[in-house]
């Protein structure tokens, strides 16, 4: 018989885009099944000289991979997130190494937010709303809601938001980071 091992969970990233402002926040709850490893993980960077938000949800050592990576792109790439994402996306799907990482990210400037996944998608959402982890789509759904609320910004929803999904979510925490541009 095969013993289980627990799984890493947690993780909840939005990003919000609103007007000129654009943010990122991320919870920091790390649990290893019903356990909480680490209430205080930070999910969320600054990347390219500080002009790209990233954050990032699965297994952490794969999403510092990803992100290593991406900084290279964008080094080949400058200010052409796109286009470095893109290119990032085609390694992860094609490269031996790169396949097996098992995480998302949800990447930012002051032009456009994307989600990249290991099947090789680089999606931007219409509405400029990103959800991603465990708690991702209450944080989504909660950020909706929100949107359209007059003199409401972007770090204003994103705050509400992401306490609406740790609210729900076990795997996400109140010990929220936020970054914007």
């Amino acid at each position: 018989m095969s013993e289980t091992l627990p799984s890493w969970h947690g993780t909840t990233i939005l990003c919000v885009r609103k007007g000129a402002q654009v943010v990122l926040a991320g919870d920091g709850q790390v649990s290893l099944g019903q356990t909480v490893i680490k209430a205080n993980a930070r999910k969320v960077r600054r990347i390219g000289g500080g002009t790209i938000l990233v954050g990032f949800a699965g297994a952490t050592a794969d999403a510092f991979t990803l992100l290593e990576r991406l900084e290279g792109k964008l080094e080949k790439h400058p200010g052409q997130l796109t286009r470095a994402c893109v290119e990032l996306a085609k390694d992860w799907r094609t490269d031996r190494y790169l396949r097996r990482l098992e995480a998302m990210m949800a990447v930012a400037d002051k032009d456009v937010s994307l989600v990249l996944t290991g099947q090789g998608d680089v999606l931007e959402p219409e509405d400029g709303l990103i959800g991603i982890g465990s708690g991702g789509n209450y944080a989504l759904a909660a950020a909706r809601a929100l949107i359209d609320i007059e003199g409401l910004e972007a770090e204003a929803i994103a705050r509400k938001a992401m306490a609406v999904a740790a609210g729900i979510c076990v795997y996400t925490n109140t010990n929220i980071v936020v970054e914007s541009l």
